[in-house]
């Protein structure tokens, strides 16, 4: 009998000790992705930075797409060659949008669209922000968009 209550206390202390997720992977939306990425607007822009503590552009999709269970390449250029391609007018929450020949040729920057024509990104001058997508520095510079949730 003791070693039944031992063994089932020892199981109720694993589970208790578990951390609950009010959202799994396999249910994690665009939304769910961008009010991740929204928790980490005003950190610092850090070239090669892969943590909350500092992101580079590329560093900050991975690392939100990882909150949600899915695992991206590390650089903008390699993250352009993922999911579904989508039009500029067929965006929805959660899609990754590409910038070309902002510090280099090709595939220089990458960030997560929000909605109502706006993208969320880090970038080098301002750290984690939204920008317009059209328009401004971003406009000429917007080169295609990749959905990789669904």
């Amino acid at each position: 009998m003791k070693k039944g209550f031992l063994l089932l206390s020892i199981i109720f202390l694993f589970l208790v000790g578990q951390p609950l997720s009010k959202t799994s992977a396999a249910t994690m939306d665009g939304n769910d992705i961008v009010s991740e990425a929204k928790q980490h607007i005003g950190v610092d822009y850090v070239f090669g930075g892969t943590t909350p503590s500092g992101f580079d552009c590329s560093g900050f999709v991975r690392y939100v797409y990882k909150q949600a269970g899915i695992s991206l390449p590390r650089s903008s250029s390699d993250q352009y060659d993922v999911g579904k391609s989508v039009s500029k007018s067929n965006l929805e929450p959660g899609d990754l949008v590409f910038f070309s020949g902002t510090y280099k040729s090709g595939i220089s920057h990458a960030g997560i669209y929000v909605g109502s024509n706006k993208f969320i990104s880090a970038s080098s001058s301002q750290g984690v922000k939204i920008d317009t997508l059209s328009g401004g520095y971003w406009g000429s510079k917007f080169t295609g968009a990749k959905r990789v949730l669904k």
